[in-house]
């Protein structure tokens, strides 16, 4: 099925339409008097959601990891130096108590290390180790051909107009955040 289908094409689980009927993702389910911003963020939700389930689904099968492990070991791989826990928190956008049960779960598989952060001895920072920096590479190039191979039936100016959109959207957005 291609990734931007409308159409689940799964039976409907309420069993209310006739067997087999598509169930429509939530974008689809609008109406023409929804306003035109909720059509455009749900539609970029669906998307996202779809992407999200079938790379959560595939890191699993392929590598035993769970999408938040993965994108931890992400952030640290942009800072060898480490991050602290608070800094993880922040840039992963979950509570400090999720960062700290990812890095429990990682820190047992030895693929990061807590060290003490040299700018405040009170503070840890945490790292990728060698194992986890090798295992990180490994999976960060699978990743980026799921993506790919996810997203082929884009043409490239597509892709390129999208993301211009996208760019724009978020400068609008950060500037009605500084208001």
């Amino acid at each position: 099925m291609p990734p931007f289908s409308d159409n689940e094409n799964q039976p409907n689980p309420i069993g209310d339409e006739d067997e087999g009927a598509p169930v429509l993702d939530l974008a689809s389910r609008l109406t023409q008097d929804h306003h035109q911003s909720l059509k455009l963020w749900l539609r970029m939700l669906s998307c996202t959601v779809r992407i999200e389930n079938e790379i959560r689904s595939r890191l699993r099968t392929s590598f035993g990891i769970t999408l938040p492990r993965f994108d931890l070991m992400a952030q640290l791989e942009r800072y060898p130096q480490g991050l602290r826990m608070g800094e993880l928190s922040k840039r992963m956008m979950v509570t400090g108590g999720n960062i700290t049960g990812i890095t429990d779960q990682l820190e047992q598989e030895k693929l990061v290390v807590r060290v003490p952060d040299p700018k405040d001895g009170r503070a840890y920072s945490v790292k990728l180790t060698a194992a986890g920096r090798k295992a990180f590479a490994t999976m960060a190039a699978v990743h980026e051909g799921w993506i790919a191979e996810l997203l082929q039936d884009m043409s490239g100016a597509d892709k390129s107009q999208l993301i211009d959109l996208l760019s724009q959207m978020k400068l609008h957005l950060n500037a009605s955040d500084e208001k």
